[in-house]
């Protein structure tokens, strides 16, 4: 090979370990880890999301060609699903191997492609193909909801948490939250205050539990569960669109009742903190 400052013949076997050498010097912090590699696949997953919301339920509905409206719904909502998976798994192995300087930044990026964005674009697009929908008020939903998730991902930045919790709904299980409204095909009004709901529950005080240990094997079966449940009614399976709607009415049932407890658990904490003050104070 010739090394052009000086034209001269420079063997390969020098340059690769040139190459090497450049690589050793690479700072840490652009250097990408397997656990950056899953978060990245979260992020695919919210764009390709964006993708299947747009060519499967936006231009059919505008083509009307509604027929294929149920399967791109189908799809987006499962790539979301997928990516809620990498972003269980990208925290794991990041906690068991090597996690590279980006993590973390990258973790909060591609979190609000695929749990701002594509929920907030799933909403979107139903206010426009949906009967009974307004356009414009669903508009400022979908702000809400790509908002919430922009202020929640920005506090969980700032904030140092006990360990073991997040403060306000997580973005995966919020995103999965709205978008299991949307597919239960409420009324629009009941809908619009459900979703804002869930908005507010994102950006809210309540402590919600990491998914670690037998909560991440539960979620990660709800997860598998749910696609089998989305594949059953995109292919119009007898019974599919019944289990659909009963896993989305549970995933909405799961969203009210983690706050009731989190409630709870923090007055009984409250309460027992009052009894031993009170305690001490006598003694």
């Amino acid at each position: 090979m010739i090394d052009p400052g000086n034209r001269a013949w420079v063997p390969e076997a020098e340059v690769e370990d040139a190459a090497d050498d450049e690589m050793d010097d690479m700072p840490l912090s652009m250097r990408l880890s397997i656990a950056d590699a899953l978060t990245l696949g979260n992020a695919t997953c919210g764009f390709m999301a964006v993708y299947f919301t747009t060519t499967g339920v936006l231009i059919p509905h505008l083509t009307g060609d509604g027929g294929t409206a149920r399967h791109g719904a189908a799809t987006a909502v499962m790539l979301m699903l997928l990516a809620s998976v990498f972003d269980l798994f990208d925290g794991l192995v990041a906690r068991k191997l090597r996690s590279s300087a980006m993590g973390a930044e990258l973790d909060n990026l591609s979190d609000l492609v695929s749990f701002g964005l594509a929920p907030a674009y799933f909403v979107l697009v139903w206010g426009m193909v949906a009967n009974d929908a307004h356009q414009g008020v669903s508009v400022l939903a979908a702000v809400v909801v790509l908002l919430a998730v922009v202020l929640r991902l920005a506090r969980f930045s700032c904030l140092t948490l006990p360990n073991g919790v997040f403060q306000g709904m997580p973005s995966p299980f919020g995103a999965l939250t709205v978008v299991s409204i949307v597919l239960l095909e409420l009324p629009f009004v009941p809908t619009l205050l459900a979703i804002v709901g869930v908005a507010w529950l994102m950006v809210s005080r309540v402590e919600y539990p990491k998914p670690r240990g037998v909560l991440a094997v539960a979620m990660l079966g709800w997860i598998v569960l749910s696609m089998g449940l989305l594949t059953a009614w995109a292919f119009d399976a007898p019974g599919g669109e019944l289990l659909l709607e009963t896993g989305c009415a549970l995933q909405l049932v799961l969203g009210a009742v983690i706050p009731l407890f989190a409630t709870a658990r923090r007055v009984n904490a409250f309460r027992d903190n009052r009894r031993e003050a009170r305690a001490a104070a006598k003694a």
